[in-house]
């Protein structure tokens, strides 16, 4: 059985072993080795869950002609960066010979209007390969939409002048035929609504499960941190909510929680920056940190 992509990257042919993974282009080794045992496990017929005997075998199929030599080539450093090098050079090649792309999902399109490039780029890569080997008889199409975010992401990022050229036909000239193109919700987002949930149940083990998931995917967001500092607070762990407020505040002075943060631990006579707090100091926050927070996050912490 032959697999054909018709689409993204593989259009110029070009195998995307990125999209097969489901990874970023700048996915690092660790990224990399995780979504591919990730999908080994949706598709060994050893571990899979499959209704039918044509299931097991098109997941097997999958694993072995596709998944599996992605990853081979992609764990290797040496194969890595001389793949990376020649994935690096497409999108250039593209913009200087000016070649025609016809995107076919609204994902891409967004991506390419954006000026956000990096947070739609990876909101929209991490909402496709969610799914991505969910239902098998569409895993080729699925690679093939997220080959066509890495096009367009390599495309962008090479291109600084007028983008126009590049759309074969022009998204402008089917505005008044398709309805407006939503905002993916951002798994960071849904990491925070599950914490703020958490939090009000006082799980807080489990909210810092979710912060722990939302830091890995955007490890400069200030929120991620600020959030975390709230969960130590009501844990009464002092010295380590100080180091996640500390961060929050490094990476956005403004934010908003870390500056409640802070100013609870200056209640306590506390310091962000400063000394570490004692055992005793932490036992202060007992009867304090459901005051600032409780009314971001509901009850307080019994």
């Amino acid at each position: 059985m032959s697999f054909k992509v018709d689409g993204g990257l593989f259009k110029f042919d070009f195998t995307d072993y990125h999209a097969i993974l489901g990874v970023a282009v700048d996915a690092d080794a660790k990224e990399i080795r995780r979504r591919y045992l990730k999908i080994a496990r949706r598709l060994h017929p050893d571990s899979g869950s499959f209704s039918c005997f044509a299931d097991k075998e098109l997941a097997g199929q999958l694993l072995s002609k596709l998944v599996n030599p992605a990853y081979e080539k992609l764990s290797r450093s040496h194969d890595l960066a001389e793949y990376i090098l020649l994935l690096s050079g497409m999108g250039g090649r593209l913009v200087q010979e000016s070649t025609a792309i016809d995107l076919r999902n609204q994902l891409s399109q967004q991506l390419f209007q954006t000026h956000n490039i990096d947070s739609v780029y990876k909101t929209s890569l991490h909402k496709l390969a969610e799914t991505q080997y969910d239902e098998l008889e569409h895993a080729i199409k699925l690679i093939a939409q997220l080959s066509e975010l890495n096009l367009v992401y390599l495309v962008r990022k090479a291109d600084t002048g007028n983008r126009s050229h590049y759309i074969h036909q022009p998204i402008e000239d089917n505005v008044a035929d398709t309805p407006p193109l939503q905002q993916p919700e951002s798994p960071v987002i849904q990491h925070f609504q599950r914490t703020k949930k958490f939090i009000a149940e006082n799980n807080l083990f489990q909210a810092r499960v979710e912060l722990q998931e939302a830091i890995k995917i955007e490890p400069n967001n200030s929120r991620c941190y600020s959030l975390m500092g709230v969960v130590y607070l009501k844990q009464n762990q002092v010295p380590m909510a100080k180091v996640y407020l500390e961060r929050a505040l490094k990476l956005n002075p403004q934010d908003e929680t870390a500056l409640a943060g802070k100013k609870q631990l200056e209640q306590m006579g506390l310091k962000i920056g400063g000394k570490t707090a004692t055992s005793s100091e932490s036992h202060q926050t007992k009867s304090s940190t459901g005051g600032v927070f409780g009314s971001l996050f509901g009850r307080k912490n019994k």
